[in-house]
C-alpha cells in the first residue's frame, strides 16, 4: 500500500492545473509514519508528504539527466501531470519507485498511483499534516 497526505495530493493537483496546457513533473519525498500524528501505521511505513518545486530553468541545474537541486535518494516518488488526459505512465515520463499521475479535471478522481513499470497501485490518502521543517542557515 502507498500512503500520501491529503495536503500533498491537493497541492499536486493544483500544480497540474496551474501548468495546464503544459505538463509538470515534481519529485516527491517521504516521511516515516513515526513522525506523523495518529496514523495507526507501522512506524517505519513511508508516507509521501513533501515535494520539490519544479525548476523553471532545469537545463541549467541538470547535468547528465540528474537534477542537482533535488537531494539524491530522497525522492522515491514523482508526480507527472498529463493535461491531454492519459491517466497512465507513458514512455515520456520520468520514473521513480512510484509515479503519481493526474489529468483534468484535476480532482482526486483523476489522480492515480503506479509503480515504475506502469502498473496501477492502491494508495490511501491520509488526513495528517507532516511535521514542520525549519530551514537552517548555512
Amino acid at each position: 500500500m502507498i500512503y500520501i497526505t491529503r495536503g500533498l495530493v491537493e497541492t499536486l493537483l493544483r500544480l497540474g492545473s496551474d501548468a495546464d496546457p503544459d505538463s509538470t513533473t515534481v519529485p516527491l519525498a517521504v516521511t516515516r509514519a513515526e513522525t506523523l500524528p495518529d496514523t495507526g501505521l507501522d512506524p517505519d511505513q513511508r508516507v509521501f508528504t513533501h515535494f520539490y518545486f519544479p525548476n523553471e530553468d532545469g537545463a541549467v541545474n541538470a547535468v547528465f539527466g540528474v537534477d542537482l537541486g533535488t537531494p539524491a535518494g530522497q525522492t522515491p516518488g514523482i508526480f507527472v501531470s498529463h493535461p491531454q488526459g492519459d491517466l497512465r505512465v507513458t514512455k515520456r515520463d520520468e520514473l521513480r519507485e512510484f509515479v503519481f499521475v493526474a489529468v483534468p479535471p484535476w480532482d482526486e478522481d483523476s489522480f492515480e498511483a503506479f509503480d515504475r513499470g506502469g502498473t496501477a497501485r492502491a494508495y490511501t490518502i491520509l488526513d495528517v499534516d507532516p511535521p514542520e521543517e525549519a530551514i537552517r542557515p548555512e
